[in-house]
């Protein structure tokens, strides 16, 4: 969770646009803050948000092809805590590979603001909380839209 190499964030100028923000509702306060942070992405970019819940990450997947086929770009946020069993494996990996292969059968980029991480402390690092390190759901939002934005011009 260094962040070592993250570019830094310019937002576009996505008028226009619209983005899909799908979001678990496991750990709320991850959650939530995940949510107005990516919102507020697309406030400061002059995009149209829509936000859908869903139970958890693995239904994350599902409704963001179904966004896709909607919007521009499409934003998936949640957070997942290791536990202690493998279930965290199956989820990360269910939702990482449902998220690419939506993002390529549908042409429409997918920004990942699933956390996956080993404690709740990591994760509301990376949540965008005052003092936090990161700010995945902000980030998740400008790298779809600069995605949306690139894929316009070459098409």
């Amino acid at each position: 969770m260094s962040g070592e190499g993250r570019p830094g964030v310019m937002v576009p100028d996505a008028s226009g646009l619209t983005v899909g923000l799908v979001a678990a509702s496991w750990h709320a306060k991850i959650t939530d803050q995940l949510v107005a942070r990516a919102v507020q992405a697309c406030d400061d970019s002059g995009a149209q948000a829509t936000v859908v819940r869903v139970p958890g990450s693995l239904e994350i997947p599902v409704v963001a092809q179904a966004l896709a086929r909607r919007c521009d770009a499409v934003v998936a946020l949640g957070a997942v805590i290791r536990g202690e069993t493998a279930h965290f494996d199956y989820v990360c990996d269910s939702v990482t590979s449902g998220l690419t292969r939506i993002a390529l059968d549908e042409e429409t980029p997918v920004g990942n603001g699933v956390l996956t991480c080993d404690t709740m402390a990591q994760a509301l690092e990376r949540s965008g909380l005052p003092g936090s390190k990161e700010d995945k759901g902000y980030e998740s939002v400008v790298a779809a839209l600069e995605t949306a934005l690139l894929l316009r011009n070459l098409h």
